[in-house]
């Protein structure tokens, strides 16, 4: 089933995608490997959504942030692409985690955006190399930033 369709069946409606709050652009495509920016959970509202995990947010928290976080990877994918149809894989995925030094959950947390992707591009092409690392900073306070490499068709 292709990515789109898989989209339609899970029910979900994509963000628009994010704009850049730097001099950076969020997706960068050199031949056939698609690289994104860090992005940061933004909600319905269009608000992002903060804290520290082990402090004011949980495991349950962290993961509904690491998870509107990869819609908005998804968002970025499908504007910059057309269609998310391109992707053939996930092949890398960098999960910040803003915590406190006692949590040590960050694997946890970035399920969030891993199983979004996996129900979206299968098993295979869904499940790529990973790392989750906590931090005691991202960018205004958001509660995890991630970044991915995807290989695509030219």
């Amino acid at each position: 089933m292709s990515a789109e369709a898989k989209l339609n069946e899970l029910g979900i409606e994509l963000p628009p995608a994010p704009k850049p709050v730097g001099v950076y652009k969020p997706i960068v495509v050199v031949g056939n490997m698609a690289y994104l920016s860090g992005h940061g959970p933004l909600d319905h509202k269009k608000t992002l959504v903060t804290g520290r995990l082990g402090l004011d947010m949980d495991v349950e928290a962290g993961y509904d942030a690491a998870r509107l976080t990869g819609l908005g990877m998804l968002a970025t994918l499908q504007s910059h692409l057309g269609s998310l149809d391109k992707v053939k894989r996930l092949v890398k995925l960098l999960g910040l985690v803003r915590c406190t030094d006692g949590f040590d959950q960050q694997p946890a947390v970035i399920n969030g955006c891993s199983e979004l992707f996996r129900d979206v591009f299968g098993e295979d092409a869904g499940v790529a190399a990973r790392s989750a690392l906590g931090t005691n900073a991202l960018p205004g306070g958001i509660a995890v930033e991630i970044e991915a490499i995807f290989e695509i068709q030219e």
